[in-house]
């Protein structure tokens, strides 16, 4: 047995004694930690006589073969503790991992919808509301409502189903809401929404003395963004879209991507998404900047050659 081997070993171990460690988390470090030293050992090092420039070149070799960020970013973490460990046992007496920085994990894209999939979703929900009536009429015009305000207004969810009743007061057109860090920000309806919440209203008679628009009978008093979630997820069902690609969120998102889309101002999203810091909304013009990407490639005649 090698001492690199040995130290291994030995380390695997450790984390299993001391830590704790799942079978899976050993298993994930031997698998991390003998590919690392398997490339010390074409360098003609070890695990004791390395130095940072192996670190970096291994983590080159990495970036070479096209590895993930996120993945690098694990191995790194594996050689670190590993260096860690050599280093509390006095084999090594200066860690050639520390200070390196991991790869900067890319930025995940917000998911969203295509207008057309929104379409489906509004029209099977408003389906929904034709030949019930009582409860069942009710709670399908509230949902229905819900729907068209989220994707009219691109609220925050936990914002949408705790609406106050009062801001029915004052302008139709226009809904006043109270955000993160108790900021206020008025967000318009569409023709749409307000004939929504028109029939909606029609209907709610029986709550009308609730504080919130959207009453239930939850114990919070009014729909809950789980409840509103389950009902999302069947409509999408129902729609022939994939339930697991859609969420309150995936609306806020398409609301802000269509807008962008069709030519919104970049400030304007953000302040009726209610960022209080804008570099969080330009996040939506990277989701057109994919799309156009993807579309060049699929379509244009050069692409594949």
């Amino acid at each position: 047995m090698s001492l690199d081997t040995a130290h291994l070993k030995n380390f695997l171990e450790m984390i299993a004694a001391e830590r704790g460690a799942a079978q899976n988390t050993i298993d994930a470090y031997s698998r991390d930690l003998d590919q690392f030293l398997s490339f010390l050992d074409t360098r003609g090092r070890n695990a004791a006589t390395s130095d940072s420039k192996d670190v970096q070149a291994y983590l080159q070799t990495l970036t070479d073969e096209g590895l993930a960020s996120s993945s690098r970013a694990r191995r790194l973490s594996s050689i670190r503790q590993f260096y860690k460990f050599l280093a509390s046992e006095g084999i090594v007496a200066n860690d050639p991992a520390a200070g390196l920085s991991g790869p900067k994990k890319a930025r995940a894209l917000p998911k969203v919808l295509s207008i057309a999939e929104v379409d489906r979703l509004i029209a099977a929900a408003a389906s929904r509301t034709e030949a019930v009536e009582g409860r069942e009429l009710f709670r399908a015009l509230r949902f229905l409502c819900l729907l068209e305000i989220l994707y009219a207004t691109g609220m925050r969810v936990s914002e949408l189903v705790s609406l106050p009743r009062s801001v029915l007061r004052g302008d139709p057109r226009v809904l006043t809401i109270k955000g993160k860090g108790g900021r206020e920000r008025m967000v318009p309806l569409n023709p749409a929404a307000r004939q929504a919440l028109d029939r909606y209203l029609a209907v709610s008679g029986r709550f009308d003395n609730s504080p919130w628009l959207f009453a239930s009978k939850a114990a919070e008093g009014h729909v809950t963004r789980q409840g509103f979630a389950l009902d999302l997820k069947e409509i999408a069902d129902i729609a022939g879209i994939d339930p697991e690609r859609v969420s309150p969120h995936v609306l806020r998102h398409a609301f802000a991507s269509h807008l962008l889309d069709r030519g919104a101002d970049l400030r304007a999203v953000q302040q009726l998404l209610g960022h209080a810091d804008i570099s969080t909304t330009e996040i939506y013009t990277h989701v057109l900047q994919e799309r156009l990407k993807k579309l060049v490639n699929d379509h244009h005649p050069l692409a594949k050659k």
